[in-house]
This record gives structure tokens, sequence and C-alpha cells, in this order.
């Protein structure tokens, strides 16, 4: 397994446009070419998660496919 250190200094933050201002939600930094740090957008000082690219691809296609149930579970 290789490990790559991000430069997380340089990273832009984004957030869901469905997102409300005063709520919590997930940040996504989209610049780094094969993974995907993720954060918590109430805690951006706390470590990311940092997840392959087809990992995340992987998440947002069940979700939006209607695999996982509203506890987290596949169907």
């Amino acid at each position: 397994m290789s490990t790559t250190t991000l430069d997380l200094a340089i990273a832009t933050w984004r957030k869901s446009s469905y997102s409300q201002s005063s709520s919590g939600c997930l940040e996504i930094a989209e610049q780094f070419p094969h993974t995907l740090p993720i954060r918590d957008s109430k805690a951006p000082d706390r470590a990311p998660v940092i997840v392959p690219r087809a990992t995340w691809a992987a998440f947002v296609s069940a979700t939006d496919g209607g695999a996982l149930s509203a506890q987290g579970r596949l169907r």
C-alpha cells in the first residue's frame, strides 16, 4: 500500500447547494486526482476522512439509486 501526503492547505472545500447555512454537512475537496478528502463543516479543523474516488463514486451511486435504506443498510 502506498502512502501519499495531501497538502490540505491548498484544498478548496465545497458543500452541497442543498445545505442550509446553519446545519452541518459534509464538505469535499475535489482537486486531488485519486483521493477525496471529506470533512464535517461544523468541525473544519478536524482531520478529514480521505477515501479513494472510486469508493466515493460507489457511495454516491448507491444513495442516488436508492440502494441504501434510511438506516444506511443495503436493501
